[in-house]
């Protein structure tokens, strides 16, 4: 076999006396995509942090095509030729797209900006690419999130880097960008660039990945090749345990009607939508991107204006005309956008438990009982299982999966009849799932009626006793029981006619 392209052999990395790495490591080769996977916490982002110079290891070897490099900052990774495409871009918005590509050269030429050769050579990699609608005097910051994602890998591309590491690149763009992203990377691979991919999506990592190192826990479970196992068998190695136990089961009593939305209209997105949801089940919203489920669940929470419609609440009409009435009145809302709207993020996490209309923390006079309050987001803090040194951590410094069982947390017991969960899942690794379906199967248990919105179907199929599916705005269907299969989903989200 070649000498790999990269390697990091036995990686351990310590912070404040919590092992993030042991002992950990891979080895990619030069025109190979290989995938970096594992749950959230797992270490995939230390390790790729370390091999960036953004950490420094504790113990441990780095090589590139067999010689050893030692990488103590990022500037070291970047001569070396490793560049790193993070979700959130390093890009300067207000400086054009070649100025951002060739930022390198920019103080080179002793204050003499080449500006002609800056954009032939910015302009002749972005062809290259087949981005040949990409103008090299735009502003980056005017661009659309997969045009900007082009810039970034361009810019890796014009430092000439062997070895590029994408992070969860998909994240951002939609499914028709992402396609056009893949045959980016193909065309890099064919080039004999190193290309390492960190992702939780498995449909994207079977279909362009060739090999996986999984990481549990900071330690390298294994590498194989992706055409030797199944999706089933790699999850059950990421969680290490059967895929059957990912899914808790629930012994909720489904009791009677509790929230009935009748003829409800918002926005373009919302047209004359009705359905129902009873206590103790768990009704699943699915549909593609740009259906409306959002923006249904937004009208009906208060955080939108309806135009017309009706919800009754127990057979009780309500005018949710804001979030806070809405909450008054028994409706809680985990929003789609945890960064943006779920979480304080340099907030610690005992304040972001405890935020809500209505506190139990707080006493008449407002004043905040602080040792029930600690009590409490502790108490809550172990049943959401967050990884935490303490609930005085700042949420912004945890994981994805843990930031999202922080957002969970103010809503376990906050007594609401009825709780929207839209995408309670999103980018968060596999056993943080499980323990996000065992709280909505502990809330259903205790007779809260659960609406999901989820665009994973494995996600709906094994949560969910109902299922509605919006197109376009509008409700297209509705499955229960054995009908919720993956294809019939599908063809309702897309307006197909389905014949079994």
């Amino acid at each position: 076999m070649h000498t790999p392209a990269v390697e990091m052999r036995d990686i351990s990395k310590k912070f404040g006396g919590i092992s993030a790495l042991s002992n950990a490591g891979f080895s990619a080769h030069a025109g190979e995509i290989h995938a970096l996977m594992g749950e959230n916490g797992a270490g995939k982002s230390t390790l790729m942090k370390i091999l960036a110079g953004a950490y420094v290891r504790d113990t441990g070897t780095v090589s590139l095509n067999g010689e050893p490099v030692d990488i103590r900052k990022p500037g070291d990774a970047l001569k070396l030729g490793i560049s790193i495409i993070y979700q959130e871009f390093a890009l300067a918005p207000h400086l054009s797209v070649a100025e951002n590509i060739c930022i390198d050269d920019l103080g080179k030429s002793r204050g003499v900006v080449q500006w002609a050769a800056m954009r032939k050579k910015a302009r002749a990699i972005l062809d290259e690419l087949g981005f040949s609608d990409i103008d090299v005097r735009q502003a980056v910051g005017s661009l659309p999130v997969a045009y900007q994602q082009a810039v970034e890998i361009c810019k890796a591309l014009s430092r000439n880097s062997s070895v590029l590491v994408f992070d969860e690149p998909t994240a951002v763009l939609t499914s028709h960008e992402a396609e056009k992203l893949f045959k980016i990377l193909d065309e890099l691979r064919r080039k004999g660039v190193c290309i390492v991919y960190v992702s939780h999506r498995m449909d994207e990592i079977f279909r362009i990945c060739d090999r996986a190192t999984v990481l549990k826990d900071g330690k390298t479970v294994g590498t194989l090749a992706l055409a030797d196992v199944t999706e089933r068998g790699l999850i059950e190695m990421m969680i290490g345990r059967e895929l059957s136990d990912l899914f808790p089961p629930r012994n909720a009593q489904i009791g009677e009607v509790l929230l009935e939305v009748d003829q409800l209209c918002a926005g373009r997105l919302v047209r004359n939508v009705s359905f129902n949801v009873r206590a103790g089940e768990v009704l699943g919203f699915c549909g593609l991107v740009g259906a409306g489920r959002t923006e249904t669940m937004r009208a009906i929470f208060g955080a939108d204006r309806k135009t017309s419609g009706t919800l009754r609440l127990n057979g009780r009409e309500l005018h949710n005309r804001t979030p806070r009435e809405a909450i008054a009145n028994g409706i809680g809302l985990l929003p789609e956008d945890r960064k943006q709207q779920g979480v304080l993020l340099e907030m610690s996490i005992r304040v972001n438990g405890a935020l809500r209309p209505a506190s139990p923390y707080t006493g008449r006079m407002g004043w905040i009982a602080s040792g029930r309050e600690t009590q409490g987001i502790e108490a809550l803090r172990k049943q959401l299982s967050v990884k935490t040194r303490s609930i005085e951590q700042r949420v912004g410094d945890l994981s994805g999966g843990n930031q999202q069982k922080v957002a969970l947390m103010k809503w376990v017991d906050a007594g609401c009849r009825v709780l929207i969960l839209d995408e309670p899942t999103r980018g968060v690794d596999v056993g943080a799932k499980t323990e996000i379906y065992r709280v909505i199967n502990a809330l259903a248990e205790q007779g809260v009626a659960i609406i999901m919105v989820s665009s994973e179907m494995i996600e709906v199929i094994g949560m969910c006793d109902r299922v509605v599916v919006m197109r376009e705005g509008a409700i297209a269907g509705e499955l229960v029981g054995e009908r919720i299969k993956e294809q019939q989903m599908i063809c309702l989200a897309m307006g197909v006619e389905h014949h079994e």
